[in-house]
């Protein structure tokens, strides 16, 4: 039986590259500012992505996966 991959991957458009960072981010017209949302990334797109969000006003911060994992269990 095969089973799909569960590792975490990009978000880049058509990227199945494991992903090594997290983009948290918000759009302070929809969400409050508490909230974040997440993109994840590799390292070939972490400045794109962060480009992307960077220039709406959108990006919060830039953390390696494993750190927001480690701090997710914290929680």
């Amino acid at each position: 039986m095969n089973f799909p991959d569960t590792a975490p991957i990009c978000s880049a458009k058509g990227c199945r590259a494991p992903a090594v960072w997290v983009l948290a981010w918000n759009n302070p017209k929809l969400h409050t500012p508490e909230r974040r949302k997440t993109w994840l990334a590799c390292d070939e797109h972490r400045e794109h992505l962060s480009g992307f969000l960077g220039v709406r006003g959108f990006l919060k911060d830039v953390v390696r996966f494993d750190e927001w994992e480690a701090a997710a269990g914290d929680r």
